[in-house]
């Protein structure tokens, strides 16, 4: 009993070490300039640098649909930023109809580009990932590529597949995927990636993989079970079986669940309306708060809340804050500037 007593305060300083390492992990991943408590500096947010192959749409305006048998490759991801009442949303709309916008070699360079861009542009408030084809959200991995494959290229090519669903998934800002259709494979894991997710009751949803006799390899097997539990998301997997939109919610994988209306854009209205709500608040407090939730459901408790004791302590230095205190203070609408 008498060695168990004297080895505890060494164990314990050893976790209490390796916590340590885990929040100083956390604050890292806010950028160079964010520091642990005692060295108080906002951070910095370098310029963002447009990839080529694609350039934000136009303004305000609507978004203009086209739908022909071939689509250039440049145009099979239109990137939007909002204007006016919307500006700070950004929009991410894949355009492959002839492919039911399945993801290609040329697609997952495009949106890796364009993840990469938009996570260190502080403009950025909100991104919506949606689809500019009716009825389809993304259908996947391209299968006719695929086939062209050898066995030594599958591999890499699902790796870059999981290393940019990945990208989504640590993107500083909310993320919204705006479900209207067919979301299966690749396409579920690419929503699976996002914070929230919203779908259109006609939308079907599924992890299909094992019908190929492969599994999910985006991050599918790891996300699924944190979004809806280990038991359903092994079943869901083992049977391949595709849910629509009422389904969906009703086990937890989407949050919101709307009747497809005329238009077919259902769904991205609702992502549109919850990006609104995001935009009034203070920008800094948005990417804090997802960081802490998102490292803190990857380890126990304890350790969760020391890394949300050191994402709160990067709020209090910031002139955000203050603005807050004074708006409330003036009873004014407070005007944050994400510093």
């Amino acid at each position: 009993m008498a060695v168990a007593a004297s080895a505890a305060p060494g164990a314990l300083g050893t976790l209490q070490a390796s916590r340590a390492r885990l929040v100083a992990a956390c604050c890292a991943r806010l950028g160079p300039r964010w520091r642990l408590p005692g060295s108080w500096t906002c951070p910095r947010v370098d310029s963002t640098i447009w990839a080529r192959g694609w350039t934000p749409a136009a303004g305000g305006a609507a978004w203009q649909r086209g739908y022909s048998a071939e689509v250039k490759t440049e145009d099979e991801l239109r990137v939007r930023y909002l204007e006016e009442e919307n500006r700070g949303i950004v929009v991410l709309g894949i355009n492959r109809a002839y492919a039911k916008n399945s993801l290609s070699k040329n697609l997952i360079k495009m949106l890796s580009k364009a993840v990469d861009a938009l996570k260190s542009d502080k403009k950025v408030r909100t991104i919506i990932v949606r689809s500019e084809v009716p009825g389809i959200f993304c259908a996947g991995a391209d299968l006719k590529e695929r086939a062209k494959m050898s066995s030594s290229e599958v591999g890499p090519f699902v790796s870059k597949i999981r290393a940019m669903i990945n990208e989504i998934a640590n993107l500083p800002v909310p993320t919204i995927a705006a479900i209207d259709g067919l979301a299966l494979g690749g396409g579920l894991e690419l929503a699976l990636a996002c914070d929230i997710r919203v779908a259109a009751s006609s939308a079907k949803m599924g992890l299909v993989e094992t019908k190929l006799a492969i599994i999910p390899g985006g991050g599918g097997t790891q996300r699924l079970p944190r979004a809806i539990g280990m038991s359903l998301a092994k079943e869901l997997i083992f049977s391949a079986r595709v849910l629509d939109g009422q389904e969906a919610k009703s086990v937890g994988l989407i949050s919101h669940v709307l009747e497809q209306n005329q238009e077919g854009d259902a769904a991205y209205r609702k992502a549109l309306d919850l990006a609104r709500e995001f935009l009034p608040q203070g920008p800094v407090a948005m990417r804090v708060a997802k960081l802490a939730i998102n490292q803190g459901m990857e380890v126990d408790l304890i350790t969760g809340l020391a890394i949300e004791e050191a994402c709160y302590a990067q709020t209090i230095p910031t002139k955000d804050r203050l603005e807050g205190l004074l708006a409330f203070k003036e009873k004014r609408t407070p005007r944050y500037k994400g510093e």
